[in-house]
This record gives structure tokens, C-alpha cells and sequence, in this order.
């Protein structure tokens, strides 16, 4: 009989853990949170101190018994929810609703289900952190706070069933925001002039751009401008000025965050975010891979570290020398930018075995499985690979004191590009013809003009939504899709042909939120609140001085607008 007892948070976990631990395990699942405010009221006594009322979620009385017959049974518990805050926090109201004081408890956290780190884990269970506990407490009673409060003004002033959110009132105003500027977009004309030479003894003409003065670039703003260089340039003599060869290196790409991974999913696979964190967490939880039974194949899905530990580093190593050949291992990895705070000991999300090579494993999983899988596999692959080099040569053509510029770039070491190339960073290989030096004659062939307009910034997408949240200091990983998700849903925003755009509601509602809620959607105050989050996960901020200095100007602004606001007709739409 089972003596012990471990509790996770998904049953897909379950049968992968089961497998790991043997006979003296029992494994149950709690199927994530089995507390929490009720749906009914705003859940917080702000009369006293500010405490919440945590009651059972609907529908989880089953479940909580099945646990409960268990706990009896067993003579120790371990709490094995996920390695983040929400995890701790599960944890933490699991011990309350299983009433677990009397009994041995620990928490165990991994960062991927292999059996090396759950049996690992369970030699370093410790007690729960109460700090991680805290900071979640803090930003589910804040989130509380702004949805039970504002979205009711909303629906006395527009219409019912909208709603407001600390971090998703913020997003929707960065995308109004970028809307606003594209419609103020005032486009300026400019001029580009290409030359193109015949060179002795060469077939393929050499093509050159127009750079500026020999003095100094310069942009082509008008006709007229481009006429008179044309005119100066009319009987002039072209030559070679200077040609310069050299090397440039390229750096291989940091390991996947959960930001980075939904960016790169977005643009090379065109997942949505929501996409991606669904199928990441299926590789998370186990994969049942033929002949091998069932594990997880990637580390932990919420990070924004780029750590990788030194047993995954080493094993990567060799793989990459055997696989490849010792000129492609780097050194040693690369260091994570440093910022924002990087959320604990999380790793960059990783192949939990670098040996499980993607086309190896390919028919135990779903397409679009696989697609991830591999973009996981061959970004880590690569970020422990050695850097890029270029040769360059650039050529400056010069005539009536007028610069032609050209240059060109030829792989000369591969290196991580080998098995990785970043979406944005496929160019073509233009190379340069062979022995141009200042004695080249050239004999202009044509002139080439073109008329161009700048373009006003691009609409977001939810890839680059993502990265200006990200780098704003918004929301967490675990937060950007499921906001992207709700704004959607909500039809403030719509999405065609990736574009993310603005609805008339979602206008209107982003106007009432700036007129009646400045603060709320107001990017820098939402960082701030994300860093007072990471102080009480620190324990130096207690968890509700911050509610309680959030709630008198949240309480007040919402009388005032409850008070001032007019309301807002919105036609249905047919």
C-alpha cells in the first residue's frame, strides 16, 4: 500500500510522475486551483485589514474528497504544483482545504518531469514559501479589485459584459495607442538612385547605391534634388575610392523564454500565443514516445530567465561535438541580458534531453507538436553553438564628388547556423564579384531612380505585443496570453492577417479608462506595481500594504466616475 502521497496540479502529469516514484507513491491531481474568491462579491474585507474570503470553487467538492481519502492513507504529502507563484499559492490553499496541519507536508518543485529531477526534487522538499504565496495573494486581490470595480462602471456606461483588468486595460491601451499614431501618420517622400556598372572581364553588372557627398550621406528628399545630382553626375568620370574587406560576427541566439518562444512561434509558425502555451504545456506535462514510455520532453513553459543548468550545458556540449565537430561547441554559454528581475531559479525553456533529436520522435507526436518541439530543440541546440562569421567587403564608388556604395557578405563559418536561423535574420548571400580593387575601371550602364514614401509604424501583432509588454515591464510570462486571449474575446481588438486592430468598443472603452482611470492604464504605474509583486515575492514589501494603498484612489476614481461620465451608445453590430 501506498504510503505516500503526491499531489500536482494536471492530470496528464499524473501518469508521467506514477511512473518515475513506484510502488510507494500514490499521485492524484488537484487539477489546479481548488480555491479561491467568490464569483459572486468582490471577496476582500476592505473594512478589516484587507483580508480575503477563500471559499471552494464550484465543482471541485469531488475532487477535494478523492484527495482527502487519500491524505488519510498516506503517511507523508507532497505538494508538487508548479514551480512559480500561482504554483506555490495552490499548494499553499491545498493544505488549507485538505486541512493539513497535523500532517508531515512538503513542497517539492522540478523544472521538468524527467525521473531525475522529480527524485531529486523529493530529497529537496522544503516548507512552503509564504513570500511566493504573498505575492500572488497581492496581485489576484488587485486584479480583483480593478475587475469588480470598474467593469460594472462600464456596464452602467456602455453596455453589459464588458470588462476591465489590471494588466489587459494596459494592453489594450498600448494597441489604441499605436492605432492613434499610424492615424497621425504623416508620410514624407524620398528618393533612392541605384547605379549600375559594367566591369571588365565580369558578365553580371555591379550594382551600387546612391550613399551622398563624398563629405557626408545624405537622404534624396525631392525631385529637384534628385535632378541636380543627376546633372552633376552627367558627364562624370566613375571610380573605385576604397574597398574594404573585414569580418563580422554573428552572435547565436539566447535559449527560448516564454516570451521569446511565443515571438518566434508567431512569426515562423504563425501560432497565436495561446497556440503555443497549450502545446508547450502538453510537452511539459509527458509525451507518451514509442519504446520509451511517457515523459516530459521540455523544461518548464513560464520563465524569463535564460539560464540553463550545468548538467544541460554539458550534455549539450558533447552533443554538439560529436554531432557536429569541435569547432561548432561554444565555449561556455552565453549570459542572460540582465533588467527586469528574472523571475527565481527558473531555467530557459529547453529539450529535457538533447539526445531526443525532433525527426527521432517525430511520429509520437501531433504536427504541430512536433513543429515546436523542434523550434525548442534547434534554438537551444544552436545557443550553445559557437557564433556566425561573416566576410565583408565593402566598395565606395566616387564620381564628381558624388559616393556610390556597395556591400556584400559571404558566410565564411557557419557556426550555430548550422541548425538555426532567426525568422527575421534570413538574408540572401550577396556576394561580391571577385578581384575589385581601386584600379577597377567601371563603365556606367544606367541610372535607376525610385520614389518612395516612409511608412508609419506597423500595427502590433501578437508577436510583438508580446515583446512590448515584455519590455515595458508588464504583466508576466504566465500573464501574455491569456491577456491577448481576453481582449480578443472581449472584441475590443480583432485580428486579420495576424494585424491586431482596434474596434470602435474597444476605442471607446480605452477613452473611458484614460478619462475616468489614468493610473490603471498607465504603462509606467503598472511596472511599478510588477516590481512592488517581485518585492513581496522577495519579502521586503508586505503583501497588503500594497492592496491597501492600491484601493482609497481605485474606490474614489470609480465613485467620481460612476458620478461624471456620460454614457456611450454602441450600435450592435450586424
Amino acid at each position: 500500500m501506498a504510503k505516500y502521497l503526491v499531489i500536482v496540479e494536471s492530470p496528464a502529469k499524473v501518469k508521467t510522475i506514477k511512473k518515475f516514484l513506484g510502488t510507494n507513491y500514490e499521485v492524484a491531481a488537484s487539477n489546479g486551483h481548488v480555491r479561491d474568491l467568490p464569483r459572486s462579491t468582490l471577496g476582500i474585507d476592505v473594512e478589516h485589514d484587507f483580508e480575503p474570503k477563500y471559499i471552494t470553487i464550484r465543482g471541485k467538492g469531488d475532487i477535494l474528497a478523492n484527495l482527502r481519502k487519500e491524505v488519510k492513507k498516506a503517511e507523508k504529502v507532497y505538494l508538487a504544483t508548479d514551480p512559480d507563484r500561482e504554483g506555490e499559492a495552490i499548494s499553499w490553499h491545498l493544505l488549507a482545504a485538505l486541512k493539513l496541519e497535523n500532517k508531515k507536508v512538503y513542497r517539492i518543485t522540478f523544472n521538468e518531469i524527467t525521473k531525475t529531477a522529480v527524485k531529486e526534487s523529493l530529497k529537496n522538499a522544503r516548507e512552503i514559501n509564504m513570500d511566493l504565496v504573498d505575492a500572488q495573494q497581492a496581485r489576484r486581490c488587485l486584479d480583483r479589485m480593478v475587475g469588480y470595480k470598474i467593469s460594472p462602471v462600464l456596464w452602467a456606461k456602455v453596455k453589459r459584459g464588458l470588462s476591465a483588468g489590471r494588466v489587459q486595460s494596459v494592453a489594450l491601451r498600448i494597441i489604441c495607442d499605436r492605432e492613434e499614431e499610424i492615424n497621425a501618420f504623416i508620410p514624407e517622400e524620398y528618393w533612392t538612385l541605384d547605379a549600375s556598372f559594367a566591369v571588365a572581364g565580369e558578365k553580371k553588372p555591379l550594382l551600387a547605391k546612391y550613399y551622398g557627398t563624398t563629405e557626408a550621406k545624405k537622404t534624396i528628399s525631392s525631385r529637384e534634388e534628385l535632378e541636380k545630382i543627376k546633372k552633376i553626375l552627367d558627364q562624370a568620370q566613375y571610380e573605385v575610392s576604397s574597398v574594404k574587406n573585414g569580418e563580422r560576427i554573428k552572435k547565436a541566439p539566447l535559449p527560448f523564454t516564454t516570451s521569446t518562444l511565443q515571438q518566434e512561434a508567431s512569426k515562423v509558425l504563425n501560432f497565436s500565443t495561446q497556440k503555443t502555451m497549450r502545446l508547450a504545456q502538453q510537452l511539459y506535462e509527458g509525451i507518451d514516445i514509442k519504446g520509451n514510455g511517457t515523459a516530459g520532453i521540455i523544461t518548464y513553459l513560464r520563465t524569463d530567465s535564460t539560464r540553463v543548468s550545468d548538467e544541460a550545458a554539458k550534455a549539450a556540449g558533447a552533443f554538439i561535438r560529436e554531432k557536429y565537430g569541435a569547432e561548432y561547441a561554444a565555449e561556455a554559454g552565453q549570459e542572460q541580458k540582465s533588467g527586469q528581475k528574472i523571475q527565481d531559479a527558473h531555467e530557459a525553456i529547453r529539450p529535457t534531453d538533447i539526445a531526443r533529436i525532433p525527426l527521432e520522435i517525430k511520429e509520437s507526436l501531433s504536427r504541430d507538436q512536433f513543429r515546436l518541439y523542434q523550434l525548442i530543440w534547434k534554438r537551444f541546440v544552436a545557443s550553445r553553438m559557437t557564433e556566425a562569421v561573416y566576410e565583408t567587403t565593402s566598395v565606395k564608388i566616387d564620381a564628381a564628388g558624388q559616393r556610390f556604395t556597395v556591400s556584400a557578405s559571404k558566410v565564411k563559418f557557419d557556426g550555430f547556423m548550422s541548425v538555426y536561423v532567426e525568422e527575421d535574420e534570413k538574408e540572401e548571400n550577396n556576394t561580391l564579384m571577385k578581384g575589385i580593387t581601386k584600379d577597377t575601371k567601371l563603365t556606367l550602364k544606367g541610372l535607376e531612380e525610385k520614389q518612395h514614401f516612409t511608412q508609419p509604424a506597423p500595427h502590433y501583432t501578437e508577436a510583438s505585443l508580446v515583446r512590448a509588454m515584455e519590455e515595458l515591464g508588464i504583466g508576466r510570462p504566465s500573464t501574455y496570453a491569456p491577456t491577448i486571449t481576453t481582449i480578443l474575446a472581449r472584441r475590443y481588438i480583432v485580428k486579420e492577417n495576424r494585424n491586431l486592430y482596434v474596434t470602435e468598443l474597444g476605442e471607446v472603452v480605452n477613452n473611458m479608462m484614460k478619462e475616468a482611470f489614468p493610473s490603471i492604464v498607465d504603462v509606467n504605474f503598472t511596472a511599478t506595481m510588477e516590481a512592488l509583486l517581485d518585492g513581496v515575492e522577495e519579502g521586503s514589501v508586505k503583501w497588503k500594504t500594497v492592496v491597501s494603498n492600491f484601493y482609497p484612489d481605485l474606490s474614489e476614481a470609480v465613485d467620481k466616475a460612476e458620478r461624471e461620465l456620460d454614457e456611450v451608445e454602441i450600435a450592435d453590430e450586424l
